[in-house]
């Protein structure tokens, strides 16, 4: 459970600095994670205000897991928006030849409730006092000054300083170009040959075109090249609808999104069977066609350089299709409001300098988020492949496909969320056990210095 506040937190002479570059679903309950523990952070978002897309996102059992164990008003915000199952499971279908019921996994009582991201980003950032954030920052650079300060450069021309900066600033991240080099493979993200159509469509006007059970609940729609998933959202006032669609061709790295049109989608799933016809017939006739990005091919080898780390999609940015990017996001944010908590105490007893304690704690986070995060973009590249029928083993064999779609959800929704935070500590309280040691060996593989500034 969370500590008790600690009385440093709310100046910036505290023991720990710590600055949350971007206020997204992660950099928020990164924040809210290290509120609960007391630890002082500001949060530095380069657009004038909270802000998502209205787009629809359900959190998995994990991520549920972790919310409550960040803090449970994390998870008693997420509910209060949270839509409720109209069943409580997983249902694909034959969208292509049948409209037949392939599988059903079941995700738990109330498990994997949807909303809209623009809803739950807002309840997140009630909990976040004013003063905790500031708008209008586009981290540029970063360097090193005294004592291993962080001095943060912005698009404007200012300049703060942190003892640990986390880029939480997503697919694009600039933290993440930052420390890797623009030139980097890995500081960038690349496309997947895979693109989606969404939106959010009037209930009343669901209903009618696809009837009242297939609008009640979450249903996807699997095909060859192309699948489709519906699911309600705002207390069910809208259906949210994705359609994503295999696309050989090459798209400008530069940009995530696309001018398209319904026209485009229906020719894409046009001998599709007329249910599937009826819902992409939802959709608005021009609209934005949304590049699915991930970091599959190119992977960061760490998520840490120095008193400098990433999170969330800024360090294992994966497709949408298995539902885990969020829950990654909130996993890394438990983890590392753990660590630095953590920090903040080793710091204020004496028994390590601010500096060793940092570097140990952002090693024990990335050995502890690397390799489940890596396997999850790789297994959602795999699940689309499944869901589109291009998986040669499986194919449209019902069967074959519920027995591989069920241990990769399964190994996302059974994690050990609260065993991740004792390991982290077990791993950070043997680090400093025993003295610089294990801080000098792994800073030689995963630490290097920035920009030496000095602060001027």
């Amino acid at each position: 459970m969370p500590s008790a506040p600690n009385p440093h937190a709310d100046n910036a002479s505290g023991p720990l600095r710590v600055a949350i570059i971007g206020a997204g679903i992660t950099g928020v309950n990164l924040a809210l994670g290290l509120q609960a523990r007391g630890v002082n952070y500001t949060i530095y978002e380069r657009a004038p205000g909270f802000r998502e897309i209205g787009a629809g996102i359900g959190f998995s059992p994990n991520a549920e897991r972790a919310m409550g164990l960040l803090d449970p008003g994390v998870l008693a915000a997420f509910k209060t928006v949270a839509n409720p199952n109209g069943e409580d499971y997983f249902q694909w279908v034959d969208g292509h030849g049948t409209d037949e019921l392939m599988f059903r996994l079941h995700v738990g009582k109330d498990g994997f409730q949807g909303c809209r991201r623009s809803d739950v980003l807002e309840e997140w950032a009630r909990l976040i006092p004013a003063k905790r954030v500031k708008f209008g920052r586009q981290i540029d650079g970063l360097g090193e000054g005294r004592d291993g300060v962080i001095i943060m450069k912005f698009a404007d021309g200012s300049r703060e300083e942190a003892d640990v900066v986390v880029g939480c600033d997503g697919i694009r991240s600039r933290v993440r170009q930052l420390m890797l080099g623009e030139q980097h493979p890995a500081a960038h993200p690349h496309y997947t040959n895979r693109f989606c159509f969404r939106a959010l469509v009037p209930m009343g006007q669901a209903r009618a075109a696809i009837g009242e059970y297939k609008t009640s609940t979450r249903f996807m729609y699997n095909g060859p090249g192309a699948h489709a998933i519906t699911y309600p959202v705002g207390g069910n006032s809208v259906l949210n609808v994705m359609a994503a669609i295999t696309d050989p061709n090459p798209w400008s790295e530069k940009q995530h999104t696309a001018s398209g049109s319904k026209s485009e989608a229906l020719a894409a799933f046009g001998d599709w069977h007329p249910t599937v016809r009826a819902i992409i017939d939802l959709l608005p006739d021009t609209m934005d066609k949304w590049a699915i990005f991930d970091m599959a091919e190119h992977p960061a080898d760490s998520y840490v350089k120095g008193a400098v780390c990433v999170a969330g999609d800024a360090a294992h940015a994966a497709g949408p299709h298995l539902g885990a990017g969020g829950g990654m996001g909130i996993e890394d944010a438990l983890a590392l409001s753990a660590l630095l908590e953590a920090v903040d105490k080793v710091v204020e007893e004496g028994k390590k300098s601010r500096a060793e304690a940092i570097a140990t704690a952002l090693v024990t986070y990335n050995t502890i988020r690397y390799a489940r995060t890596q396997w999850v973009v790789q297994a959602t590249r795999a699940a689309c492949d499944l869901f589109q029928w291009r998986n040669p083993e499986v194919g449209s064999n019902a069967a074959k496909f519920g027995e591989e779609i069920t241990w990769r959800f399964h190994k996302i929704w059974d994690y050990d969320v609260r065993g991740m935070v004792d390991e982290g500590a077990a791993l950070f309280a043997a680090k400093i056990g025993d003295g610089q040691k294990g801080v000098i060996l792994d800073a030689k593989v995963l630490g290097v210095k920035l920009d030496n500034t000095q602060g001027e």
